[in-house]
């Protein structure tokens, strides 16, 4: 799925903010031992998921679309989030640092492609990024 407007990467982001949220809901339960990290994970990305939105909402209405600040692969950014029955827990660390990855590029393309036709929203990408490249230490500890 190719993404051009802003209103289909911005909606596509989303999507990929709430499937890594229900993941790391998903191994709160696995592994109840760092529940209190997966759920603060989860609760960061809709927390993202939200910042991203309202700078979207401040710049651009429906009347006047975001044009075609934007030409990414949707695809290059499709992550997984099936854990087998029984995984430890370094394999699940290790599944949610490639699902991080994968949102990490995303926001950096998304950055580097609209910077120059949608301020707020560029600008909200790269802080979202440097926040999540928090949690990167975390999970790599567990793998």
């Amino acid at each position: 799925m190719n993404l051009r407007t802003a209103s289909e990467t911005l909606s596509f982001i989303r999507e990929l903010e709430e499937k890594a949220a229900a993941f790391y809901e998903e191994l709160a339960k696995r592994f109840p031992e760092n529940e209190t990290d997966f759920l603060a994970f989860a609760k960061e990305n809709r927390k993202f998921n939200k910042q991203i939105q309202m700078a979207y909402q401040s710049v651009i209405t429906d009347a006047i679309e975001g044009c075609y600040a934007f030409n990414m692969e949707g695809d290059d950014y499709a992550f997984d989030t099936d854990l087998p029955e029984g995984a430890s827990l370094a394999e699940a660390a290790a599944k949610a640092l490639a699902i991080e990855e994968k949102i990490l590029n995303c926001y950096n393309v998304g950055a580097e492609q609209s910077s120059s036709l949608l301020a707020d929203v560029p600008r909200n990408f790269r802080i979202v990024v440097k926040k999540r490249n928090k949690r990167l230490e975390k999970l790599k500890s567990l793998t």
